[in-house]
């Protein structure tokens, strides 16, 4: 006889265990990111006092197998009694930003590649895209990172020019 049957109600829009296994693993393993954070990096995430000093005890007994994993179960529960959701909402959006600031920085070191690599055309590519760009400090940068390449110096002169780089565009 089947649930219909017996006119019992179906269950279908439970999460089936093996799903609510995940979660709780979901939930474990972002309570061992939130450890191997620094104070710091917590600072700014909306924890609660009780979290915040069950992750400092994890991390103080760290070196002890049995409780440091007894401690990351318990730092899972208190994480599941709240909203976990705000918590991985910050992470996330420190993630993105992460990987903005990233861009950014590859981006400068592009421009400043190109730069070296192809001087006086660059440069006005460059002005086009930030005006408030000095062309004489930026023809000297280029010049004496130019000359450094061809001399196998270090490359003291590029970081001169992407620091310049980045304080012109804001990045």
């Amino acid at each position: 006889m089947s649930k219909d049957q017996n006119n019992m109600p179906h269950d279908d829009m439970r999460p089936s265990k093996s799903e609510r296994k995940r979660d709780a693993l979901a939930i474990t393993d972002l309570g061992k990111q939130l450890v191997d954070m620094s104070p710091n990096q917590l600072a700014g995430l909306p924890l609660s006092s009780e979290l915040l000093e069950a992750l400092a005890l994890a991390r103080k007994i760290r070196n002890k197998h049995i409780g440091f994993n007894r401690q990351i179960q318990y730092i899972g529960k208190i994480i599941r009694s709240d909203d976990p959701q705000p918590i991985i909402d910050a992470l996330e959006l420190r993630q993105q930003a992460h990987l903005h600031e990233q861009r950014n920085f590859h981006a400068l070191e592009q421009w400043r590649d190109r730069l070296v690599r192809q001087g006086d055309d660059a440069i006005q590519a460059l002005v086009e895209k930030w005006p408030a760009v000095d062309r004489q400090h930026l023809r000297q940068l280029i010049r004496t990172a130019q000359k450094q390449a061809a001399e196998n110096k270090p490359p003291a002169a590029q970081r001169e020019l992407f620091k310049y780089l980045r304080e012109v565009s804001g990045y």
